[in-house]
């Protein structure tokens, strides 16, 4: 359970340092448009603290963990958050620095979002 706990609070300090961040760079750059940096934070707040979170309380009550299936879970959800979040980061630095981004980025960010929904789909798999 601690590794779930410690988790948490690995995407809880990563969300609030994510949001100081966007603040910071968007005035230092005199930026007032629209990008990816303003929905960072909440990615690592909710796709991460509180769905790990949760997921302690699945353990408190169900004994998840004892799963031959959690591993899988825990590491392809978390590559593909840091996936995603890491590819939101460099596409939202971009766009405040002025700098275009390639149709790769997308493509990598939803390979993030496919890990994502395979590491869901596995967690349904062990409460099923």
């Amino acid at each position: 359970m601690k590794k779930l706990l410690t988790t948490s609070l690995f995407y809880c300090i990563l969300g609030l340092i994510s949001g100081i961040y966007y603040r910071e760079i968007t005035k230092y750059a005199d930026f007032t448009g629209k990008t990816q940096l303003s929905v960072l934070h909440t990615h690592l707040l909710m796709l991460g603290m509180f769905m790990f979170l949760i997921v302690l309380l699945l353990e408190k009550n169900f004994g998840i963990m004892s799963s031959k299936k959690f591993n899988a879970f825990y590491y392809i959800y978390n590559a593909g958050l840091l996936l995603t979040v890491g590819l939101l980061t460099f596409h939202g630095t971009m766009t405040v620095l002025g700098q275009e981004t390639g149709a790769a980025v997308s493509g990598i960010a939803g390979l993030g979002h496919i890990l994502l929904a395979v590491g869901l789909v596995i967690l349904f798999l062990i409460m099923y």
